[in-house]
């Protein structure tokens, strides 16, 4: 059993901004300055306009959903955004058969250029809960799951050629956790999985595994974190903490979470993001408010988050039907992260403490 710190109901609501006007992660977003004009010109409900068509990856003629996202900069300093595609004219639904896709990018906002699918000769580029990083032996790997047995790709270069790996093993009954990978390379060299369902799953034999889970899932036993449907949680180190963003689909919310070791001590830290804060806001002052943001992905550098992806949707799922003038994009959000590690210094220094 796990060792979880619990933070009580009073201090949750604290947390997520309902008591008082104590900072959490939403807070450290800054506005984004846009890459071309604010245009209502574009595919969208009327919450989504004005925007800025040149953040992140998105299809101006709106032929293709986009959903998923995680940026790496190569050594040439262009940036490399790997995310899922699938037809607009399948509606939302269209996920199911989504395929994986590289976009790259001379800025990190944008935009991101669709320079087409991974590895199309292997199932015609099936792959979704598309993420990547940087392997220590200097490759990079991209990781699929969710329509397909999590499975890893490597390449030398971000432009490719992927190879496939091979599936990650994991101790155990696989299928419940081959859902939503997060995937990160430990300080310590061990490889770090946090799938969907909230396992701690640990690999000391490289990527593909074996990896064991530490314990049951986390987030039962966190208070605040009970009963909230949570899926695409991303992980990350910064700030001598271990990091956790977790998304609930009912609630159409995200909670951030921190632990010493990225094993115990998981600490419910408050409110990541929410669709109806005006959070999501250009250096005007314009705010753009979408329905769903899920799938979060993190940009690290010198040690610190500096933005955050996420997968959004102008309207409900299920009012994208295909053919419409709604769908999905993948936006960047530039994130003072420098900031954030700073105000948990405290918290890092007492799990510092409390290990030796």
């Amino acid at each position: 059993m796990l060792s979880l710190l619990v933070a009580s109901g009073a201090a949750f609501a604290q947390e997520t901004g309902s008591v008082s006007a104590r900072k959490t992660f939403i807070d450290y977003f800054q506005p984004i300055p846009p890459r071309a004009a604010l245009t209502k010109e574009a595919w969208g409900a009327d919450n989504v306009l004005p925007r800025d068509t040149h953040n992140g990856l998105e299809d101006l003629k709106n032929r293709y959903c986009y959903w998923d996202g995680q940026i790496l900069q190569g050594p040439d300093g262009r940036y490399h955004l790997f995310a899922s595609r699938w037809d607009e004219s399948k509606g939302h639904n269209g996920w199911m058969g989504s395929v994986a896709v590289h976009a790259v990018s001379d800025n990190l906002l944008g935009p991101y250029l669709d320079r087409g699918l991974c590895w199309p000769d292997d199932e015609g580029g099936k792959g979704h809960n598309v993420t990547a990083l940087k392997l220590p032996d200097g490759r990079y790997a991209i990781i699929i799951s969710e329509t397909r047995p999590g499975t890893v790709y490597v390449s030398k270069s971000l432009d490719g050629p992927w190879e496939k790996l091979g599936p990650i093993v994991t101790q155990g009954e696989t299928r419940a956790r081959a859902s939503n990978y997060s995937v990160m390379v430990r300080p310590d060299g061990d490889f770090m999985i946090v799938p969907r369902a909230g396992q701690i799953l640990l690999s000391k034999s490289g990527i593909l595994g074996p990896y064991v889970a530490q314990g049951p899932s986390i987030y039962p036993e966190i208070a605040g974190l009970e009963q909230r449907n949570l899926e695409d949680p991303v992980v990350w180190f910064s700030g001598g903490l271990y990091h956790i963003v977790v998304n609930s689909w009912s609630q159409r919310k995200a909670f951030h979470l921190t632990s010493p070791d990225g094993i115990t001590g998981w600490t419910l830290r408050g409110l990541a993001y929410d669709p109806t804060r005006d959070f999501v806001r250009y250096t005007d002052g314009t705010v753009n408010r979408w329905d769903k943001l899920e799938r979060p992905g993190v940009v690290l550098a010198d040690g610190h988050v500096v933005a955050v992806t996420l997968a959004v949707l102008d309207v409900p799922k299920e009012q994208e039907k295909g053919g419409d003038n709604h769908g999905s994009k993948v936006i960047v959000i530039p994130f003072d992260g420098a900031a954030l590690d700073h105000d948990l210094k405290p918290a890092a220094a007492a799990a510092s403490a409390g290990s030796k």
